[in-house]
């Protein structure tokens, strides 16, 4: 990456950041600061993302926790590697069983979406092939922030009390309990500024680092997890904890103008990322804030996502093959359809999620690109009792059709809207990118990649930079910096075009670039939220 031609259009409070030995980029301060702490006690890269990783289920609770998936890439030794931390389904469960409770459809809340948390095993996996530090000296980080308590930041308050409103109406029963008395101790959310502190959490966080993540699948913390699962209707089983592992898996790339780019593989949604891009190869983009450019975004992103949510699922379940969607021919007939008029695809609902992301690098050059999530910010509502364990609700994306691919099935995985990216060109890194938020994910990546890429934003640019994102149909969502010359052309074109006045709908990111021939990192992270870069 050449550093000189990297500029800022895009002016924030915040500047890309600059150092040689390490960095942390997260959405909450003190969890990159739990990253650096470790980097400087000797960790690596890896060492550092797991403590940042842990961290964030402590200080940012409303977007994942220990009950939630995770997905890493690594850069290790001049080579990537990719983990899927994702969980499946219950053994025990069916379209059959769920129909005859009268569901046509996985419910949001409770038991019935829960899937096997695979953010432990992720840790314990990155720790056992790349990390340098025991894993109890990775977490003692987020130990002490759970049995000491921190302080709510305003992007977190925020979403905790909207969470909380949310759940005093709508979660009612008794498998709900544990959350409240967990979340909101005192009959109300913690609110900006105040200190919030959770001994169950340290408990299982302890338990984890001295057992590698064992207790946790095939110990205590998993009979307590089981026995609070199937005590209110839920199939998840003590044997399909046992059973999970975090698999390594081969990542997937396109090449894009002389870089590539690079995704997890199904069944996450990175590849919709790449099938944007690939469309928008063919076209030449010479100016960023065009009105031709964001049409031509919006309709690659459409055709890309139409496609996604129609193939992508776990890959022996997947109707075609994912060389076959990146091929040049696919680009070539998809591209085709792009006229001067905003399309009408076959549209899909495309819900919101909350997640974490970060990026992590140290001076030997190692990097690593990870995100975990308990999906729709606190996940299903059900926590075990102390715990502090708060279960994912993933299962919800499963399709109750038995004829869609993603359909549900016992033991299968889902597909899944967490997506780290990684960037090299020439066989050297470039550096981790990430940005979380359901469905904006692969949005984001989109839009982060090109602006890098086209228009040579440098990281904290390429982050600031207005957005937009496509919801189904021709509506698409823009914040209130988006130029409104450019929105008014856009819906002459035929685009739905809204105005939203809420940041976190498009999606919150961090970037972490490496100069190859000097080993300096620039980073940046989002203005969006209470985010920061940590670095020495």
């Amino acid at each position: 990456m050449n550093v000189d031609c990297l500029y800022n259009p895009y002016p924030s409070q915040r500047n890309t950041v600059f150092s040689k030995k390490g960095m942390v980029a997260t959405s909450q301060p003190l969890a990159a600061q739990a990253g650096l702490e470790v980097l400087q006690k000797g960790g690596n890269a890896v060492d550092a993302a797991i403590a940042t990783a842990a961290a964030l289920t402590v200080v940012e609770p409303t977007s994942n926790g220990i009950g939630g998936d995770a997905f890493a890439l690594v850069w290790m030794k001049d080579k990537l590697h990719g983990l899927n931390a994702s969980g499946p389904s219950p053994r025990a469960i069916s379209i059959e069983k769920l129909k005859e409770q009268g569901y046509d459809k996985i419910p949001t809340h409770g038991v019935l979406p829960i899937t096997v948390p695979g953010a432990p095993s992720a840790w314990a996996e990155l720790s056992k092939k790349f990390g340098k530090l025991p894993l109890q000296d990775v977490l003692a980080p987020a130990i002490r922030y759970a049995e000491e308590g921190y302080a709510l930041t305003p992007t977190l308050g925020k979403y905790w009390n909207a969470a909380y409103q949310k759940f005093k109406e709508t979660l009612k029963g008794e498998e709900f309990q544990a959350w409240f008395d967990t979340f909101a101790p005192d009959g109300k959310a913690p609110q900006i500024g105040e200190v919030w502190s959770s001994k169950g959490h340290a408990e299982t966080l302890k338990s984890i680092a001295e057992t590698n993540a064992e207790s946790f699948y095939r110990g205590e913390l998993a009979d307590k997890i089981a026995s609070h699962v199937q005590k209110h209707g839920g199939y998840l089983s003590k044997e399909d904890l046992e059973d999970f592992r975090a698999e390594w898996v081969d990542p997937i790339s396109t090449k894009y103008r002389g870089y590539d780019v690079w995704e997890i593989p199904p069944n996450g949604q990175g590849l919709v990322a790449l099938m944007a891009l690939n469309i928008a190869e063919g076209f030449d983009f010479t100016e960023k804030d065009a009105v031709d450019t964001y049409h031509k975004q919006i309709e690659a992103m459409k055709l890309a996502f139409t496609d996604g949510k129609a193939y992508i699922t776990q890959p022996d379940e997947m109707p075609c093959a994912v060389d076959e969607l990146l091929s040049d021919s696919y680009a070539e007939k998809r591209r085709s359809l792009i006229n001067e008029e905003a399309l009408t695809p076959e549209p899909y609902d495309l819900p919101r999620g909350g997640t974490v992301y970060l990026a992590a690098a140290d001076e030997e050059g190692n990097m690593i690109s990870y995100i975990q999530s308990n999906y729709m910010g606190f996940g299903s509502g059900v926590v075990v009792p102390d715990t502090g364990i708060s279960l994912q609700n993933r299962g919800h994306d499963f399709s109750l059709n038995p004829e869609h691919p993603n359909a549900l099935k016992p033991g299968k995985k889902t597909y899944h809207t967490i997506i780290p990216g990684f960037l090299t060109k020439d066989n050297k890194a470039v550096g981790p990118f990430g940005v979380m938020g359901g469905y904006m994910q692969p949005q984001g990546h989109f839009q982060v990649m090109m602006n890098t890429i086209d228009f040579h934003l440098n990281p904290q640019a390429a982050l600031d930079a207005p957005r937009w994102q496509w919801i189904e149909g021709k509506k698409v969502l823009v914040e209130p910096s988006f130029p409104n010359h450019v929105a008014q052309a856009l819906a002459r074109k035929g685009h739905d075009i809204h105005v939203t006045t809420d940041p976190g709908s498009f999606g919150r990111g961090q970037i972490i670039w490496r100069n190859s021939e000097t080993g300096v990192l620039m980073g940046g992270t989002e203005s969006r939220t209470d985010g920061t870069v940590a670095a020495w």
